[in-house]
């Protein structure tokens, strides 16, 4: 019988507390798998960055607990650091720094001998071989991530942080680096990300929490997200406008367009039925011509923007 793996990151009623007295995690509880990729959505000030750099062990936790590939990170942190890269927001380069130097000194603080095929190797994945020899100042601000993502992979981590990775590149640098995260996840590495373009999470992510004031809201597999929070809706182009909902519709989840030329009707994709053929027949009772209809589902983004907005109004 093959037995479930244990999670390679295993967090537990995690907070933080800043001197000043700002909670900035509470009460976090999170089990992340070998091999996923897990996207991390959440606003500016929800957290995200805390609470990669507590897993890191740049930032030492209030209270509860974390462990990386078994260990402590407080008591075995040696051990815990030498399993993670992390790739941060800021540009944190030498400015006099030569490309391939940085790299291998990167390679060398977690104390592996040096490989320079395999320093090569890492350069040739980010499509930064020919600017090996460059000086980090003359690069842009694209190849300069990419240089940051390479210091992180040096020591061959078995877990990759990515805070906001694509940030500020352009589009081109952006697959790129997307089609690096699939061959990293593919050779086994666990990859955690925090980003600002929800449609990117949506593609690659095998997995996406949300996280909000601190709190994590809410965290899955996308496709359990998209049906369990999602809405799909059925939108009625009529043919003539109304002033107002017929009574015939006061039963169903309907709103009339201020135009009064559309309804829009959401209904539940779980159910066992969506009463569409219901709602149509009520709008033909109420003498309502039809002239187009057409669904829509919700998009990651509806959901992230809903959790984010409830959270809010607490």
């Amino acid at each position: 019988m093959n037995l479930p793996q244990p999670p390679i990151i295993s967090i537990r009623n995690l907070t933080k507390t800043y001197a000043a007295g700002e909670q900035v995690l509470k009460g976090i509880d999170l089990d992340i798998k070998q091999g996923e990729i897990l996207a991390l959505l959440g606003p500016n000030g929800a957290g995200k960055t805390t609470l990669i750099s507590t897993i890191c062990g740049l930032v030492r936790p209030t209270t509860g607990t974390i462990t990386v590939g078994g260990h402590d990170i407080v008591k075995d942190y040696r051990q815990t650091r030498k399993l993670v890269g992390l790739v941060p927001q800021e540009l944190t380069l030498g400015a006099f720094d030569v490309v391939v130097d940085t790299v291998r000194f990167s390679r060398g603080l977690f104390g592996l001998p040096p490989d320079h095929a395999r320093v090569d190797e890492i350069l040739n994945d980010l499509s930064l071989l020919d600017k090996k020899d460059s000086i980090v100042t003359r690069l842009s601000g694209g190849m300069k991530r990419r240089v940051l993502i390479a210091k992180a992979l040096a020591h061959e981590p078995k877990i990759l942080f990515l805070d906001e990775p694509t940030a500020g590149v352009d589009v081109e640098l952006r697959k790129e680096m997307w089609a690096l995260v699939e061959k990293l996840r593919l050779s086994g590495v666990t990859i955690i990300l925090t980003t600002h373009y929800i449609e990117e999470a949506e593609e690659i992510a095998d997995r996406v929490g949300v996280i909000s004031d601190g709190r994590l809201l809410v965290i899955d597999e996308k496709q359990n997200l998209m049906n369990s929070l999602g809405k799909k809706q059925l939108v009625v182009d009529l043919r003539s406008p109304i002033e107002q909902l017929p009574e015939s519709l006061a039963g169903f989840d309907v709103e009339l367009s201020e135009d009064g030329y559309r309804i829009t009707y959401t209904f539940d994709t779980q159910g066992d039925r969506t009463g569409i053929t219901t709602l149509l027949q009520a709008v033909n009772n109420a003498g309502l011509v039809l002239k187009d209809l057409n669904t829509s589902q919700s998009s990651l983004e509806d959901i992230f923007v809903n959790l984010v907005h409830s959270d809010n109004e607490r």
